[in-house]
Formats: C-alpha cells, sequence, structure tokens
C-alpha cells in the first residue's frame, strides 16, 4: 500500500477503535496493525524530508546570493 492508503487505513481502524464496542483481542489486532501502518507512515514522511532538505540544499546551491554588503 502507498503512503495515501495506509494513511486511510489507519484513520479507520482509529474511528473503529473510538466508536465500536470491540472485544479486547479485536481491539489488539486493531492496534497492533495500526502501529505498522503508523511506522510505514512515519518512513516515508522521513524518507520525503530527506528527499526534499536534499532538493532544498542543491536548490540553494544553485541560486546566487544577494549581498547584504551592496547597496
Amino acid at each position: 500500500m502507498n503512503f495515501e492508503e495506509n494513511n486511510q487505513r489507519l484513520q479507520e481502524i482509529i474511528n473503529k477503535l473510538e466508536k465500536e464496542d470491540l472485544s479486547l483481542e479485536e481491539a489488539t489486532k486493531l492496534y497492533e496493525e495500526g502501529v505498522k501502518l503508523a511506522k510505514e507512515c512515519y518512513k516515508v514522511l522521513d524518507d520525503s524530508k530527506g528527499k526534499i532538505t536534499i532538493l532544498k540544499q542543491e536548490l540553494d546551491n544553485l541560486t546566487p546570493q544577494n549581498d547584504d554588503n551592496e547597496e
């Protein structure tokens, strides 16, 4: 699953845990699945943050810097 699908499934799990009367076993299974999905989402976000940081640094290196001392 991709980030959007994982995030949507995570929201479904949260809603079920908050609203439905589940057995302890069902709630535990859903919670476990939710933790796995959250880890996957955080990994994707962290990877994306790293890529964006690298791209920003590359862009900063290409962009001429204004000298604040010039008037």
